[in-house]
């Protein structure tokens, strides 16, 4: 039984009005109309929620909805061209258990629905993250550190995207103190319409990197999306940006509210003594108090420093900070250390350019007692700069300290031949066949050659599915 309609995320009214639409038709009593959360996917409609059938170029979530109207949904949203063209019995079964409310665009009714949510809780404090690379890890990181003081609500995993992110603010609660969302970019205007569904007051820009430039076609183009957390900011809001980004006095340009540079110059008054403690982190002096924070590499240390700052500026005392800091945790596929008779580091969730130079120079620099082998796989999206990219991470891998390299995927072809081209000595493999059954065969390959003190490190694009060669390692390392 579907609960009453004062239990609703929205009243059919405030629906209507957010979609801009005037027509609903099946059960569609404002006394009865009810929907307790939203989802695009059918497999995960359960009894109550709204379900938004998404049209993609290649298949029509319309196609769904009598499987959504079975399973309990009580809203759906169509558009009416898709919902014409369905079976009558269908349609008439869907009426019969839901709500059907036309609108022109369903993933734009979904953002709009979801900002018309967001605006129902004025007093949560709303924060968004955003850049290139580290977007997830600074979401953990803030959630660690804030939940110290307030009562959290973030994105779950990585649901960051046009869908993502309204889906995500859905969850958001009257207990809520705190959001802190990610925003992702697929598509120039993306990040525009994500903060015109949360309206971020306070914002985090990790970095201006390579990802999906692509599809912008430059860093300038991607700085200039990326900038847009900032457009809905009122006089009293601040962002925050990286000191060392080439784009940042262009990200600090804001037409209202304030954006502060984070970094070890930005923060030298309070953040000093800074020494790499290797794959156990970074060990610092915060107000003179020491502290490790548990994830290594500069690049965590500075996402670090972002949210260090976000958390003064946000009244957090020392205290909550330190504890926050130190009691993060990794995040699958992100910087996760296993050690076992060897070292395995999987970092394989994302990459691109910057990311990838910065592990390699990161992990080269490290100790260890065995030999370091660096499993480097294709980066994704990376246009007309694909080659190029690749071919320098080959060099720079070269050069980093590493005993073997070893380059998966076609595009990493080149990154292979700019290795060997280095002359620097260090063993080169290379893999253009990313099928399974190729994988397969070369993490036995590699797991066999594996030795005590052993560090590997896996990196590259998700697409890439390195878990196939991950788990083959961890499982030889746990022998």
């Amino acid at each position: 039984m579907s609960l009453v309609g004062a239990d609703s995320l929205l009243s059919l009214q405030e629906t209507l009005s957010a979609v801009k639409a005037k027509v609903c038709i099946g059960k569609n009593s404002s006394e009865t109309f009810s929907f307790t959360s939203v989802t695009t996917d059918s497999r995960s409609v359960k009894e109550g929620s709204l379900f938004v059938p998404l049209i993609g170029e290649n298949q029509d979530g319309h196609k769904y909805v009598l499987q959504a109207a079975e399973k309990g949904a009580s809203v759906i949203f169509a558009v009416e061209p898709s919902w014409n063209a369905l079976p009558a019995a269908d349609k008439n079964a869907v009426e019969e258990k839901c709500a059907v409310i036309f609108v022109e665009n369903t993933m734009y009714a979904l953002q709009a629905a979801a900002a018309a949510y967001v605006r129902k809780f004025p007093d949560l404090i709303r924060v968004g993250i955003t850049g290139s690379n580290g977007k997830t890890t600074t979401k953990e990181i803030a959630v660690s550190v804030l939940s110290k003081h307030f009562n959290v609500i973030a994105t779950q995993g990585n649901f960051n995207s046009e869908t993502g992110l309204p889906l995500s603010v859905f969850n958001i609660r009257k207990e809520h103190q705190i959001g802190v969302f990610e925003m992702g970019m697929n598509r120039r205007g993306e990040i525009t319409e994500l903060a015109n569904v949360l309206f971020p007051e306070f914002a985090i820009i990790t970095n201006i990197g390579t990802a999906h430039i692509g599809i912008l076609g430059s860093k300038h183009a991607i700085a200039e999306e990326k900038k847009q957390i900032f457009s809905n900011f009122s006089s009293k809001s601040v962002g925050f940006v990286p000191e060392k980004d080439e784009f940042a006095s262009f990200l600090q340009d804001v037409k209202a509210g304030s954006v502060k540079l984070f970094g070890r110059v930005s923060q030298a008054a309070s953040v000093t003594d800074v020494e790499s403690a290797g794959l156990d982190g970074t060990s610092f002096r915060y107000y003179g108090r020491q502290v490790t924070f548990p994830l290594p590499g500069t690049y965590n240390f500075n996402n670090m420093l972002a949210v260090v700052s976000l958390a003064e500026t946000l009244g957090l005392s020392k205290d909550e900070i330190i504890a926050g800091i130190e009691s993060v945790k990794p995040l699958f596929g992100r910087s996760n250390i296993s050690r076992g008779t060897f070292t395995v580091v999987e970092d394989c969730y994302n990459a691109n350019a910057e990311s990838m130079m910065e592990a390699v120079s990161f992990y080269g620099s490290v100790s260890v007692k065995g030999k370091k082998v660096f499993v480097l796989a294709d980066m994704l999206e990376l246009g007309d700069e694909s080659e190029h990219i690749h071919a320098e991470t080959g060099a720079r891998a070269a050069r980093s300290g590493a005993d073997k390299l070893v380059f998966v995927g076609p595009q990493m072809q080149a990154g292979a031949v700019a290795a060997e081209k280095a002359g620097t000595g260090v063993s080169v493999v290379s893999e253009k066949d990313v099928s399974d059954a190729a994988i397969a065969t070369l993490a036995e390959k590699i797991a066999s050659e594996a030795a005590a003190g052993d560090l590997y490190l896996v990196k590259g694009s998700r697409g890439m599915r390195l878990e196939r060669i991950t788990e083959v390692l961890n499982k030889a390392a746990s022998r």
